[in-house]
């Protein structure tokens, strides 16, 4: 099951029985999945909602709290919209319930935001806020790079409403509008897992942080594979370039080169891939890897002095741009 909806059916299941958190999930839902409508001069409200546990719950919320009867109207998939969806309407009750909810304020003006009585109210209060607006609109992705739970709003004021409802429970969210759509937006994986968490949504949690951790795991791997293999291959081009400096020191020299020196440099030159290592346990007797760098290193020195002294080309002419930078 795609973490959306694992989300959002273990949230539609979730018991919840404080009549005040109830009536904040209903607003919330009313508010980010529909809206009102006008039809014969009467206040339809209309809910669309992507699962039908969804919508058997705001059903049973509407009808145990505010004492409303609704239809359910089932809307096929078609077009750019394949999944099935559902459409809660309350008809006879419409503008009742809209006073009741908060939709429709003291004046009888459609609210932009959310109801006052679910922005001031508590935490719980805030969460079922939370819990309303992702069963109407939300949507959690995958952990990695570009991972993040969002909720669809219906405009500015709503979501500036939810980022201050996430605020309150003391987790960061952010309205942005992304092609003309307001958006409320949570990415930090901590953040996603703590808002989930306080949502009532455990065993999605639970698979989150599960693949959230395999990534990263996965991830390191990578990146430490990937350091070790840029590691090996710098060593290797490293080793290649000594290589190519030591037998150009022995075209420099000839044979007025000292004979520990030059011992050192003919492993190298036997040996054109070996790390100083490799290469200190191969001599008779075998050396520690700071005294083959240092022979080596004194060699190159000596022939690059006196190739400055005969004005020929020293032991790097031969290089490629490549072995000169590591």
């Amino acid at each position: 099951m795609a973490l959306t909806a694992q989300v959002k059916d273990e949230l539609a299941r979730l018991t919840v029985d404080k009549t005040s958190w109830r009536k904040a999930e209903v607003s919330a839902t009313l508010r980010f999945a529909g809206g009102l409508h006008i039809i014969s001069g009467r206040i339809v409200i209309e809910a669309e909602l992507d699962t039908g546990v969804a919508a058997r719950r705001l059903r049973q919320f509407i009808s145990e709290v505010y004492g409303h009867g609704s239809d359910v109207v089932v809307v096929s998939g078609g077009g750019l919209r394949r999944g099935t969806r559902y459409v809660v309407r309350v008809v006879k009750d419409g503008e009742s319930l809209a006073r009741q909810t908060g939709l429709l304020d003291s004046r009888g003006r459609p609210v932009r935001g959310l109801p006052p009585q679910v922005v001031s109210a508590g935490l719980g209060e805030a969460e079922a806020a939370w819990r309303g607006a992702f069963l109407a609109h939300g949507s959690l992705t995958e952990p990695g790079r570009s991972s993040a739970l969002e909720v669809t709003c219906p405009g500015p004021e709503a979501a500036l409403a939810l980022v201050g409802a996430a605020r309150r429970i003391g987790i960061a969210a952010k309205a942005r509008e992304v092609r003309g759509v307001d958006r409320v937006v949570i990415r930090d994986g901590d953040a996603i897992s703590a808002m989930l968490t306080r949502l009532g949504a455990h065993d999605a949690v639970m698979v989150w942080e599960e693949r959230r951790m395999r990534r990263e795991v996965r991830g390191t791997a990578n990146r430490l594979a990937n350091f070790d293999d840029a590691n090996l291959r710098r060593s290797a081009r490293a080793a290649v370039a000594a290589g190519a400096r030591v037998a150009r020191a022995f075209e420099i020299l000839g044979e007025d080169l000292p004979e520990h020196l030059r011992e050192a440099g003919q492993l190298r030159l036997a040996h054109r891939q070996a790390s100083l290592e490799e290469l200190g346990q191969l001599a008779e007797p075998p050396l520690t890897k700071d005294a083959v760098a240092g022979r080596i290193r004194r060699l190159l020195a000596t022939a690059d002095k006196r190739a400055a002294e005969l004005g020929v080309p020293d032991t790097e002419a031969g290089l490629s741009p490549d072995m000169l930078d590591v």
